[in-house]
């Protein structure tokens, strides 16, 4: 009863606030919308939908996608985090066929799910789903660690892991909490993932493009994706991860539509009830339920969203239950530029009557040029450091102290990672990932480190010259 309550004034009698525009939005101000973004951006290619209940109002693909070819309204991409809700979905699926119940202990289901904290035996399903399990980056480095190739490696490698949390007590987002859900209906069903969300899912919905998959090597070249350097979109592969369950998703602009309108007219593949489970947050946190989060728009129009971020490209879905707009973005361009998300703003400005904001170009251009700036100084001031070595024994006693100074860039280079989790509060990253996450930062850093490595080993190799120092 709490927890329908909870949902109820959440979502349901939230003022909605003028959610719905004066006229309603055609495909020309979508297209025309997207088009100016591109234009602006250099974005490389987009995948857009725009449904208002039963009706598609736009579907389609814009420019290219990393292997050059033209993206349509049928081309593959990655939703990546926006898969916790189809994962969500599938673990309804077997409540409603009576083969798992929310509220009991995930081991009950999927015994082989066990961990060195033995308060892991009392988390239930429903923790896993609204990401109050415990788990957490912080005990337990799901990025940075070895990679599974599958769901079952995804579940064993917990055993060495304890709980940031005792279960039910704190939210976390966390990545792990859907890989082992995904395990669950894989187990329980005794069919593949893949093929569960398959049958229960895509085909029902129609969505006849859309599958998940493990890791980054199952990306076909139509969901691979660009990180911006210096202005420009630079096609790169994504980083290696694992991501089925909690970001393994591929799927269309026409797909997508369909997953809409299912979402915003119910007529979809759960019941009622299970919709509106699916939609209940915890106590914890009344902003996220079930692969949803809860929020508003500009206009204060309650909504259901989910973000999804890889290191080559972004998406973004959102429902407006009162005024029956559902939109999604698949863009082709990493986590640090959201791209997916911009547009995701401009599209709910044009359902709201309002004008859809547009960037003022590459947002990073400068900042990218003053690192790249940074990194010439730094071989310049290495390759003087090396040619003066010799000079500078000369007055190595009141000098040697600065040795230690340039090799400060290299100790930042090797800790960037940690320092990357104190900074974000705990949330996992591996070194590489750094990298996809600020490149020209990181080029300098490396420069730098480089640099100062060779003037101290430069330095010191003609001071113990000068001395004679025995072999």
């Amino acid at each position: 009863m709490l927890r329908t309550l909870l949902a109820a004034l959440t979502i349901t009698l939230l003022p909605a606030g003028p959610a719905v525009a004066r006229e309603p939005v055609t495909a020309q101000a979508v297209d025309e919308f997207v088009t100016r973004y591109r234009e602006q951006t250099g974005l490389p290619g987009a995948a857009v939908a725009v449904t208002h209940g039963d009706r598609i109002v736009r579907a389609a693909g814009y420019g290219r996608t990393a292997t050059g070819d033209p993206l349509t309204a049928d081309t593959p991409m990655a939703v990546a985090s926006v898969s916790k809700s189809f994962t969500a979905t599938a673990v309804l699926r077997l409540v409603e066929q009576g083969e798992i119940a929310l509220d009991q202990p995930v081991r009950r289901y999927l015994p082989e799910f066990t961990m060195a904290d033995p308060r892991a035996a009392g988390i239930t399903v429903r923790q896993l789903l609204d990401q109050t399990s415990g788990m957490a980056d912080s005990t337990f480095r799901e990025k940075s660690l070895p990679q599974p190739s599958t769901l079952k490696g995804a579940v064993a490698r917990l055993r060495t892991a304890r709980l940031a949390a005792a279960p039910g007590t704190a939210y976390s987002y966390h990545n792990t909490n859907f890989q082992v859900a995904a395990r669950l209906v894989e187990v329980v069903s005794g069919r593949p993932f893949a093929a569960f969300l398959d049958a229960e899912v895509f085909e029902p919905l129609g969505m006849r493009h859309s599958t998940t998959i493990d890791t980054d090597r199952d990306l076909p070249g139509s969901a691979r994706g660009h990180l911006y350097v210096l202005g420009h979109a630079i096609p790169l592969p994504e980083p290696t991860g694992f991501g089925n369950g909690s970001g393994g998703v591929l799927s269309t602009a026409h797909d997508l539509a369909r997953w809409l309108i299912a979402q915003s007219t119910g007529d979809g593949v759960l019941s009622p009830s299970s919709v509106e489970a699916l939609r209940t947050p915890s106590r914890q946190n009344p902003g996220y339920a079930l692969g949803w989060s809860l929020g508003r728009t500009p206009r204060g129009a309650a909504t259901l969203e989910h973000g999804g971020d890889l290191f080559t490209s972004t998406a973004h879905q959102l429902l407006i239950p009162a005024s029956g707009y559902g939109i999604a973005v698949m863009a082709n361009t990493g986590t640090a530029f959201e791209d997916a998300g911009q547009l995701m703003d401009g599209l709910v400005a044009l359902v709201e009557g309002a004008p859809p904001p547009l960037p003022d170009g590459s947002p990073f251009l400068v900042t990218d040029l003053l690192f790249l700036l940074s990194a010439l100084v730094a071989i310049a001031l290495g390759v003087r450091g090396v040619v003066r070595a010799r000079r500078w024994t000369a007055r190595w006693r009141a000098r040697w102290w600065v040795l230690p100074l340039y090799l400060a860039p290299l100790a930042l280079c090797v800790t960037v990672a940690p320092v990357f989790r104190v900074l974000a509060r705990g949330r996992d990253i591996a070194w590489i990932q750094v990298v996809y996450l600020y490149p020209t930062f990181m080029l300098a850093l490396v420069t730098a480190a480089a640099a100062g490595t060779a003037v101290v080993a430069a330095r010191v190799g003609a001071r113990l010259a000068a001395t004679g120092t025995p072999k």
